[in-house]
């Protein structure tokens, strides 16, 4: 029932999983896409998979020049940019804390921190340009709403894209234009390992989550059906964020520390 006739839309990192399925559901809803990504080929086939009106933009989202080069492209292919899926991020390393390299942290950081906030600034000078208010989506993770120490510099990036948020639609609100987020779970956009299909089955809804799902939630965000939603984090996680961990009832003991410990590098010694 959503409509984005009229509407052009800017997915980053649409190239595939979360991306590519949000801009192929903004596109069969009626919307001009400008699908982004670092892969030109990947950004090319999804482009090209649409069914409606769009074009391709190979960009890298942590540099200042690329962001305002895939606005000026969607300015000059469509006329104006009405929304916003800032959504380009990667995972980073997964070393122990004491190991962590600086520069794959700095990395980390500036796609998926510097990224948005260099979208979220550039959509607000266009919107300001337009003279038009507008919706921008962010996405997060569940990484943003919970602990863990893996995957630190992740965290850390997703974390901070809280503070953008709730910034941007303090800003944005009284001009017309909203600023939300999606905090997927797992959410395998590729094949999925046995050790994510297995963490999988510990979430309420005993499964990973799809790309798709995803951009439903997303899809909603922009839509005109969200227009009193601002400054909010959809989980998007199948109810993961919910659990307790100290309740068996909520998850406590679902987990054989063997794997656990064996994943952690501790070994069998490792008492918790």
């Amino acid at each position: 029932m959503i409509d984005f006739r009229d509407r052009v839309a800017v997915v980053t990192g649409a190239g595939s999983g979360i991306g590519a399925a949000t801009a192929h559901l903004l596109s069969a809803a009626g919307a001009d896409v400008v699908v982004v990504d670092i892969d030109a080929c990947a950004a090319e086939r999804t482009a090209d998979d649409l069914p409606g009106r769009a074009i391709a933009v190979t960009a890298d989202v942590s540099r200042e020049e690329d962001v305002d080069r895939y606005l000026e492209a969607a300015v000059e292919a469509f006329g104006a940019v009405h929304l916003h899926h800032l959504n380009a991020g990667i995972a980073g390393p997964a070393d122990p804390l004491p190991d962590l390299d600086v520069a794959d942290f700095d990395r980390v950081l500036a796609v998926n921190l510097r990224g948005p906030f260099l979208g979220l600034r550039a959509a607000f000078r266009q919107y300001r340009r337009q003279d038009t208010g507008g919706a921008v989506v962010i996405t997060a993770s569940i990484a943003s709403l919970r602990g863990s120490h893996d995957l630190l510099p992740y965290q850390i990036s997703k974390h901070g894209l809280l503070g953008a948020v709730r910034g941007g639609a303090m800003y944005g609100g009284p001009i017309g234009v909203r600023v939300n987020a999606v905090a997927p779970g797992l959410v395998p956009t590729g094949l999925a390992s046995d050790d994510l299909l297995q963490r999988g089955r510990t979430v309420p809804q005993r499964r990973t989550g799809t790309p798709d799902e995803v951009a439903n939630a997303v899809a909603y965000l922009l839509s005109d059906a969200a227009s009193y939603v601002n400054g909010e984090v959809l989980a998007v996680d199948g109810g993961a964020a919910s659990v307790s961990s100290v309740r068996a009832s909520g998850g406590a003991g679902a987990w054989d520390p063997a794997v656990v410990d064996a994943y952690q590098g501790r070994g069998p010694t490792f008492a918790g």
